[in-house]
Formats: C-alpha cells, sequence, structure tokens
C-alpha cells in the first residue's frame, strides 16, 4: 500500500500500471494482483484508507469537523472536506468506480447517518433522510468534478456554496 500511495502520487492515476506498482513494490505482477483483484480494487484499498482516516476526524477529530462544534459548523466542514477531498482525489474515486459499484458502500453509508445526526442536532425539520440524500448527492464526485471542470469552479467556491446550501437548509430550524 506504502509504493502505491507513493506511485500514485508520484505518476497520478493515469500514469500508474500494476507493472509500475509490481517493480516498485519488489514483487510480481501476480503478487499484486492476488492482492488485489484488479487495478480498480486496488483504487479502492486506498480509498479505503482515505475514508477510515476521514472517518476517524469527523468522530474523534478537533472541531469544526470533529465533535464540539455547532451541527451546522460542522455539517459545512464536512461538505468542504469532501469537495477539497473530490478535487484532490476524484481520478482516483473515478478510476476505482468499478470496483465499488459491487453493493455496499460503507462509506456512504456512515456520511448519511452523520448527515442525519447533524441534521437532527440542528433541529433542521423535515425529512432528515430526504435531506441527507440530496445534500449528499452535491458532493458526489462526478458532479462535483463537471462543476470543477466543466463549469471552472474550485473546491473554495463549492465549499462555499456548500455552507450557503446547509445554512439555507437550515434557515427554518434557526427561527
Amino acid at each position: 500500500m506504502c509504493a502505491a500511495r507513493g506511485l500514485v502520487q508520484e505518476v497520478g492515476v493515469a500514469g500508474f500500471s500494476m507493472d509500475r506498482l509490481a517493480a516498485r513494490a519488489g514483487v510480481g505482477k501476480g503478487t499484486v494482483f492476488r492482492r488485489f483483484g484488479s487495478r480498480s480494487g486496488l483504487f479502492a484499498a486506498l480509498l479505503d484508507e482515505f475514508e477510515r482516516s476521514f472517518q476517524q476526524e469527523v468522530l474523534s477529530g478537533p472541531p469544526p469537523l470533529g465533535p464540539g462544534a455547532d451541527p451546522l459548523e460542522r455539517l459545512e466542514a464536512f461538505g468542504r472536506h469532501r469537495l477539497r477531498f473530490l478535487a484532490e482525489r476524484g481520478d482516483l474515486l473515478r478510476a476505482a468506480e468499478a470496483d465499488l459499484r459491487g453493493g455496499q458502500d460503507p462509506s456512504a453509508d456512515f456520511a448519511r447517518m452523520h448527515v442525519r445526526v447533524l441534521l437532527r442536532a440542528a433541529h433542521v425539520p423535515g425529512d432528515r433522510d430526504v435531506l441527507a440524500f440530496f445534500l449528499l448527492a452535491c458532493l458526489e464526485a462526478p458532479m462535483a468534478a463537471h462543476l470543477a471542470g466543466v463549469r471552472n469552479l474550485g473546491a473554495d467556491r463549492l465549499g462555499d456554496g456548500w455552507a450557503d446550501l446547509v445554512r439555507r437548509t437550515a434557515a427554518h430550524a434557526r427561527r
């Protein structure tokens, strides 16, 4: 995994190959395929590492992403963090997509639960399951990549839009 992280950092997803990884790690190509199954499987494993680190920050890291901040501040920080991640690692996410389509997605389940909890803590009225669904749709990789690339919007501008959407969604709760 260290060799894979380093190689992705060095040459990006487009320049990554299992042959290069095997050479960098000092193992045979078959060993790499037995461990990860495919190129997208390897990228999914890398994403899992990033996701575990993110979840740890959300559960016990410093505010505003972690506990101790106002729920809406945490929700804003959550979206900003996710948009920065997509700007930096969206290519990795798209490359892993084939492996991630297989059914359950624990990271998506975690995100939905976290957003619902924050909406409830902020006393946002309405169907919080549906609100969480729509809010999280704004943070999906294809949408963010489209907006950042085609519309030439950066992660900071998208983050400001996310924060505005969160405040508007919760406006009725603050009255």
